[in-house]
């Protein structure tokens, strides 16, 4: 029985039983399963098994293709479905079924896709880049595929390197985002004549005349583990600088170290100008309280820039702005999403087509201006962006070029449960 037949009536199950376990897939989700774009629009649900089993009969002569992800929220979800356009228009005879599992910011996705690889039923192309998946043989080498599209001189070689394992590269790179930005709502800052912070010095000083005039200077949001993340990393780059942080995170420089526990003092500080509410916002409401005027910054990554502009409507420049994190002007800390060839793929020269589209400069600029992110490939017209992506991708090439890159990787685990506590603990006293 097909891969395909066996998720569509598991998914269909799941939809009857309004279970929202990690493989909750939404309605739309199974109306992607369609070609046609008005009749994924139009399309009714699945209603019964048998319903399922007769439409997968009726498609069964078609390639199809399982795409999996986590891209079901803000700016993502609209980039995932003008990229599956970009693909059906050039590949109009593939049948696309949308695996996108929502919640936990890819942690229930991530739950799901381990679970199937072990089980031996993987997606056929999927979010993210498991170098162990690659040792283990589970998915394909795309060196091949990198000749045959060009993407050795395309894609930068430290975003390759990254995709690779031995001489054999195994996934294709679709975007780049910078995760140590400081968001801030113009508006607050020419009204009360503020300078936007760089330093933590500047950053504190700032804090204390917003918080004097009633005004909340930091919006913060630990609905989700991560998001704590997000700000004590960010905050130990600006410490430690490039060289130190990459060594805390390869465990060459001691937790007790002075400039280390100057970092955890500096991201405890930062805790008492937060929001109230922090404990019950996403990191999407803590975004939003920027947007509205209702917090000063927001440190986080730049997906925010495609919540604001595509969710929010905002015009970046003119209502919102943004800087380097304090203490990282110079310095890209970043995260990309790729995706791989799973081994065994049912119909693998689909996914082989859908890493192409995923590789051009079409599907790029199709993803990437709703998502918030730049592209991989540094070939691509800056016309499609705007002013924030325009900037990032100068930033990400100064910061290649003065070796102030650092990739998104995890500090040691003592330092974030200490994070977590402090996040806790704000949470019992605000």
């Amino acid at each position: 029985m097909k891969r395909s037949l066996i998720s569509l009536v598991s998914n269909t199950l799941i939809v009857s039983l309004l279970l929202s376990s990690c493989m909750n897939l939404r309605e739309k989700d199974l109306s992607a399963f369609f070609p046609d774009e008005e009749a994924m629009r139009s399309s009714e649900p699945v209603n019964n098994i048998q319903e399922a089993i007769t439409r997968s009969e009726a498609e069964s002569d078609h390639p199809q293709l399982e795409i999996f992800s986590w891209w079901t929220g803000a700016g993502e979800e609209a980039g995932l479905k003008a990229l599956i356009k970009v693909f059906k228009e050039k590949y109009p005879g593939i049948y696309v079924f949308n695996a996108a599992v929502e919640g936990g910011a890819g942690g229930n996705a991530k739950e799901v896709l381990e679970r199937r690889m072990k089980e031996g039923e993987p997606p056929d192309t999927f979010q993210g880049r498991n170098m162990l998946w690659a040792a283990e043989g589970r998915v394909e080498p795309l060196n091949d595929l990198y000749e045959e599209e060009g993407w050795y001189t395309v894609f930068p070689p430290e975003i390759i390197d990254m995709l690779s394992l031995g001489d054999d590269i195994y996934y294709v790179p679709l975007n780049i985002h910078r995760q140590n930005v400081l968001w801030y709502n113009k508006s607050i800052f020419a009204d009360n004549n503020l300078q936007v912070p760089s330093t933590f010095d500047e950053f504190f000083k700032v804090a204390d005349q917003l918080q004097r005039k009633g005004i909340t200077p930091l919006a913060f949001g630990n609905k989700e583990p991560w998001m704590v993340s997000a700000l004590y990393t960010n905050v130990m780059l600006g410490t430690l600088g490039v060289e130190n942080y990459k060594k805390l995170s390869k465990g060459e420089i001691n937790t007790d170290d002075p400039h280390v526990k100057e970092g955890m003092e500096r991201f405890a500080k930062m805790l008492t100008y937060v929001n109230a509410d922090h404990a019950e916002r996403n990191w999407q409401e803590a975004a939003k309280l920027v947007a509205e005027g209702k917090a000063a910054m927001n440190i986080m990554g730049d997906w925010v820039n495609g919540f604001f502009t595509h969710d929010l409507k905002l015009k970046d420049g003119v209502q919102f702005g943004w800087n380097a994190s304090p203490g990282t002007e110079g310095i890209f800390r970043f995260q990309l999403d790729a995706f791989g060839l799973s081994r065994g793929a049912e119909d693998r020269e689909s996914v082989r087509d859908w890493l192409r589209v995923l590789g051009s400069a079409e599907g790029q600029n199709a993803f990437n201006p709703l998502k918030g992110s730049i592209p991989a490939r540094q070939d691509v017209s800056i016309s499609n962006y705007d002013s924030y992506s325009r900037q990032a991708m100068e930033a990400f090439r100064n910061s290649a070029k003065n070796k102030e890159l650092v990739s998104d990787s995890r500090l040691p685990a003592s330092l974030e449960a200490e994070a977590f506590k402090k996040a806790k603990e704000l949470q019992s006293n605000p």
